[in-house]
């Protein structure tokens, strides 16, 4: 008897460990799955700012380093892929400085089975912008009517994300790099 009492002892030990193990596993998922998810509506956000300034590279490096324009908006995307992980923020996700997110989760099981954790993503900038150098070409002579043939801007050089350069033609979508290309989000360390 002494002997089953003991086995039955240990199965329940280990199966209240393991359950602590489940819980703690359920919240640090919950955690980097909100602050990655953050992290990417914050790119997103990112690249749709640098979209509207896409006609002017001189604001590119500064567009590619700066700041989250709605943190609100990336920290509601926390809270619902929190929320699809069987968790709910604890409080409202911080902004890292300069561009990243930190959340607490905790899990929504019974009062004895709940877990948190902290979580931190950030974004990172992948591209360089070097300006290109103006041409050194004469001025268009003007024509017989007096007036001057301008020609066509080309396509914007100087872009480069990884190893990767890019030429940006603002009338041809499909030339753009999208957010996976100008920015990487990853857990922090």
């Amino acid at each position: 008897m002494a002997v089953v009492a003991g086995l039955l002892f240990l199965a329940f030990a280990y199966f209240a460990v393991g359950q602590a193990a489940f819980a703690r596993n359920s919240a640090q998922t919950a955690a980097d799955a909100a602050a990655l998810a953050a992290a990417q509506e914050a790119r997103d956000q990112l690249r749709e700012r640098w979209l509207e300034a896409i006609l002017d590279p001189d604001q590119w490096d500064a567009l590619l380093e700066s700041k989250v324009p709605d943190e609100d908006a990336a920290c509601l995307r926390a809270a619902d892929f929190a929320a699809l992980n069987g968790a709910a923020l604890l409080g409202r996700c911080d902004l890292l400085d300069p561009s990243g997110f930190r959340v607490t989760a905790t899990t929504t099981g019974s009062e004895s089975q709940r877990a948190t954790a902290s979580a931190e993503a950030v974004i990172e900038p992948r591209c360089d912008f070097t300006a290109q150098e103006p041409s050194a070409e004469p001025t268009p002579t003007p024509t017989a009517t007096g007036d001057t043939e301008e020609e066509e801007d080309g396509p914007i050089v100087g872009l480069v994300c990884g190893d990767d350069p890019w030429e940006i033609d603002p009338e041809d979508p499909t030339t753009l790099p999208g957010a996976v290309d100008l920015f990487t989000v990853r857990l922090s360390d």
